[in-house]
């Protein structure tokens, strides 16, 4: 029994010692290492690489990119237009509105020396002389004061105002100074009188009064 134990191990050494699977060994590393450099590795690695896009797919991708950029372009220069367009659509109603309010300016202007005469009348008649007595003169006195009053209420309706500024501080864009002269008891900047007065049309001036301001001595 212990001789043929003895030959059984001695014919497996013979078998692993043996020179062809010795020169075997190499042979088959460096085929595993010639497949895995040309790439014929495992289907994971083969799966890993991207494909290439072919031609077609390129000419694809590059006309998407165009249009894109035209879309882009097209967008912007739509929403400008619109912008646009809403610009003069305000510009234009409001050209619409104020010819609306101020399209009786010249009329106006025209009236206002009418009204100014019609002051200067009813101003011009002496108050003493204006007595029951007198009938003829208060008639006439009362029929230019009921007129002078329609009228303003006439001009309140279409929007044109009366400026009296007397006493107020002078303002520029509503006042006229023809004359500038220290007086006592009066702060500096103010109006001591008005020579004749001023009319505006919907807030906007219209004609300035015509005023003297106080200045220091």
């Amino acid at each position: 029994m212990a001789n043929w134990c003895v030959r059984a191990v001695r014919q497996s050494y013979s078998v692993l010692a043996s020179p062809t699977l010795v020169r075997a060994a190499p042979r088959l590393l460096c085929t595993a290492a010639q497949q895995k450099s040309s790439g014929t590795g495992t289907d994971e690695e083969n799966g890993a690489q991207k494909p290439e896009l072919s031609a077609t797919e390129k000419a694809w991708a590059e006309e998407k990119i165009q249009l894109e950029e035209q879309l882009k372009d097209v967008t912007d220069k739509y929403k400008r237009a619109l912008a646009d367009t809403e610009n003069l659509r305000q510009r234009s109603q409001k050209m619409i509105d104020d010819a609306k309010l101020y399209g009786i300016q010249g009329f106006c202007k025209d009236l206002l020396e009418v009204a100014d005469i019609l002051e200067k009348a009813t101003e011009s008649v002496p108050k003493a002389e204006i007595t029951p007595a007198n009938p003829h003169l208060k008639n006439l006195y009362d029929g230019l004061v009921m007129t002078e009053v329609q009228i303003q209420k006439v001009f309140n309706k279409h929007g044109l105002i009366k400026l009296n500024p007397d006493g107020r501080k002078f303002d520029p864009y509503e006042h006229e100074a023809v004359f500038h002269a220290p007086v006592d008891g009066k702060e500096p900047g103010t109006i001591a009188i008005v020579t004749k007065v001023g009319y505006k049309l919907h807030g906007r001036t219209l004609r300035p009064a015509l005023v003297g301001v106080v200045k220091a001595p």
